[in-house]
Order: structure tokens, then C-alpha cells, then sequence
């Protein structure tokens, strides 16, 4: 996972293995020439990382996070706590429930949360 310069988009990953997905995202921003950065930032094992790196991102030019997880999918709702920027939520497969988890944790955000 490489970085761009003038990144318009963060793509967020809760894991590594996350990428093989996320990497379609990447490819398809790159197509169309838009600036992105990737990085593989947890809601909960490193939160004031993710904090401060998604605090910042209006003043690195961002305009768009993508933040994709599994299981309880808090990645999405930890990042629109720390931005005004729009936040998309990705919900990925998990374990034990192919991912209904992370899409139910996504999708039922409440009412302003991504």
C-alpha cells in the first residue's frame, strides 16, 4: 500500500487483510486520476493513532474517507467522530457471519454518522 501525492481520498482498512478488497477501490480511483492514500488504521487497536490521523485529514487536502472493517465495523463511526468530512462505511466479510455483522454495524448508524 503505497501513498500518492495530493491524496483527495483516504482509504481506510481496520486490517490488513482487508486490502485484497479495498485494493479494487484503490485501482478504480487511480483510473480516474484521483489522488489517494491507503492505510490500515483499528477503531480499536490503535484509536488515538486513528484519532489523530483522521482529525488531520481536512488539512491534508482530503475531501472523502473511505473507511472499510469487519465483525463490529466501528472503523466508519470512529473516523465521522473525528472529521466534518463525508465518511463512506465498507462493511467486509467477517468469521462467523460472512459479514451481516459489519454490514448491520454499518448500516445502522445512526441518523448524520456515515
Amino acid at each position: 500500500m503505497t501513498e500518492q501525492n495530493e491524496a483527495l481520498v483516504n482509504i481506510l482498512m481496520g486490517s490488513k487483510s482487508d486490502w485484497s478488497t479495498m485494493q479494487h477501490t484503490r485501482d478504480m480511483l487511480d483510473q480516474f486520476g484521483i489522488g489517494n492514500e491507503c492505510r490500515v488504521l483499528s477503531a480499536h487497536r490503535t484509536p488515538e493513532e486513528t484519532s489523530e490521523y483522521v482529525g488531520g485529514a481536512e488539512d491534508r487536502g482530503v475531501e472523502v474517507i473511505i473507511a472499510a472493517a469487519g465483525g463490529a465495523a466501528h472503523l466508519a463511526g470512529v473516523c465521522a467522530a473525528h472529521t466534518v468530512l463525508p465518511v463512506l462505511g465498507v462493511p467486509m466479510t467477517g468469521w462467523a457471519t460472512d459479514g451481516l455483522d459489519a454490514l448491520l454495524a454499518t448500516v445502522q448508524m445512526p441518523r448524520g454518522i456515515p
